[in-house]
């Protein structure tokens, strides 16, 4: 399968924090949800394939070039959402088209203009007027009027609220419908990429835990419930960690069809991404 996005050994330092040998891949035509605590390294590494720090070692390639050699073309064919960034506050949708109309080769006036009329926008209000929900549906607007190929997105749906999520969501799942265009998403909110993912990638400290199909993790992992006197009849190569709560153990497990055949154990609940994860996080092995 191709890869629209490839990362090989990447590595950042820091004084306090470093990314370390990271590697990834985004196949072409798919959705990566991009996951981990505050801090874990998501907006580091998406500013590592935006070039907008300096990788110490590594590989990063977008449509299978190299981002350092091809940074120009590629940010033409890219679409992109910060968390943190984004042009003046003083300025209003209709300033941006402007701007933007100059930056984009295929910059699309009339798609624009449908996205702000369909998030309701006001098209003279200042970005400084606008709540932080509509801050985040303009930035999305600029990300998706010029056609681009691949969308990068730190924390898309963050500050708004459950229909406005939803709405923004359905907008990229129509973005892939082709096969031909890819997004890679971070986003602390992990119900939405329950819904949408296909892939997902778990960063901790830095480092990739894991990348996994969506389906894999909310399919055959399971969460086992279980007494002290039953978790230490069960042997540790047979789960991934385990967390002691006040009454029970939640013990991970890869696949929970294969735990069943081998203990009798009955309860064993279909996992959420968060809960994966933090167990995986504040879990003990």
């Amino acid at each position: 399968m191709e890869n629209v996005l490839e990362i090989k050994n990447l590595c950042k330092q820091y004084k306090e924090f470093a990314l370390k040998n990271i590697h990834l891949c985004v196949p072409k035509g798919m959705i990566m949800g991009f996951i981990g605590e505050n801090g874990a390294g998501k907006t580091t590494t998406i500013k590592a394939i935006l070039n907008i720090i300096h990788k110490d070692i590594g590989e990063i390639k977008v449509f299978g070039l190299d981002t350092e050699k091809h940074e120009r073309k590629i940010k033409e064919e890219i679409g992109v959402v910060l968390e943190d960034s984004f042009v003046s506050d003083y300025l209003n949708p209709m300033d941006i088209h402007k701007i933007m109309r100059n930056i984009y080769q295929n910059w699309d006036e009339k798609l624009y203009f449908q996205y702000i009329e369909e998030f309701k926008l006001p098209k003279k209000k200042k970005v400084r007027e606008y709540s932080s929900g509509m801050k985040m549906k303009l930035k999305i607007a600029v990300a998706l009027s010029h056609h681009p190929k691949f969308l990068i997105l730190d924390e898309p749906t963050s500050g708004l609220d459950p229909v406005a999520r939803n709405e923004i969501l359905d907008i990229f799942q129509d973005f892939i419908q082709d096969e031909e265009n890819s997004i890679f998403i971070s986003s602390h909110i992990t119900s939405d990429l329950e819904h949408i993912a296909d892939y997902i990638t778990f960063i901790s400290h830095g480092e990739i835990v894991f990348s996994k199909t969506r389906d894999e993790l909310l399919e055959k992992y399971g969460i086992v419930k279980c007494s002290e006197e039953d978790f230490h009849k069960i042997a540790q190569k047979d789960y991934i960690n385990y967390k002691k709560n006040r009454y029970e153990y939640a013990i991970l497990v890869k696949d929970k069809l294969e735990f069943q055949k081998q203990y009798d154990l009955p309860i064993i609940d279909t996992p959420t991404l968060e809960e994966i994860m933090l167990i995986q996080m504040k879990g003990e092995k």
